[in-house]
């Protein structure tokens, strides 16, 4: 489950100034297997784990992501089992987009998405899990499905795929503003379209 769930992998890879590759370590990426029905509490500890691995090396902890609740969940120390999780200080830095470049983004990476072989790769999940399982996880993965089980066909997996992730990225935006406006977390807003320079250096002043 690569390109469906946008693992982007390759985005770790990064130059430096004298174009040698830098591998940016990430965490939390393969950690189960396809199938399986994951939960917040077991993000939160996985988070938790990865968090202390991190510190103790002295390094600066980053969660990326756009599932609001899985890291709301982490900001407010959601108690959901027995394990007590801490506070922790943050600074939370969101990328404020326009409406309809938002829109432009979501249908070009979709393309891009299926481009790189989405498809191949659902026909291949297939094989070991069942359509009605891949259905739950939703988006790509529940409309590539009912098409190769040709029940929409490629024209209209690709219009409902696209109309269902623009539906949920403004519910992400929803969350988002609730995080903010009604749950007390501070988000610093950077625009979507300033330079990855100027993205940095605001974060890095942020910092402090």
């Amino acid at each position: 489950m690569t390109i469906g769930s946008g693992k982007d992998l390759k985005d770790y890879d990064i130059l430096d100034a004298d174009g040698n590759v830098i591998h940016i370590p990430y965490h939390l990426i393969d950690i189960c297997d396809a199938g399986y029905r994951f939960n917040v509490y077991e993000f939160q500890c996985a988070f938790q784990n990865a968090y202390m691995d991190i510190k103790a090396r002295g390094k600066y902890p980053i969660m990326c992501g756009g599932t609001g609740l899985y890291i709301e969940s982490v900001l407010k120390s959601y108690e959901l089992g027995n394990v007590r999780f801490p506070k922790r200080n943050s600074l939370n830095i969101g990328l404020r987009i326009d409406r309809e470049l938002r829109r432009e983004k979501i249908s070009r990476r979709l393309k891009a998405r299926l481009e790189e072989g989405m498809v191949d790769e659902v026909r291949d999940l297939l094989r070991t899990l069942t359509p009605e399982r891949l259905i739950r996880y939703g988006l790509e993965y529940k409309y590539v499905t009912l098409y190769l089980t040709g029940e929409l066909s490629y024209d209209e997996m690709f219009r409902q795929l696209e109309i269902a992730i623009h539906q949920f990225a403004k519910r992400q935006m929803t969350w988002f503003r609730g995080m903010e406006e009604r749950r007390g977390i501070p988000i610093h807003w950077i625009e979507a379209t300033a330079t990855m320079e100027e993205k940095i250096k605001i974060a890095l002043d942020l910092i402090g």
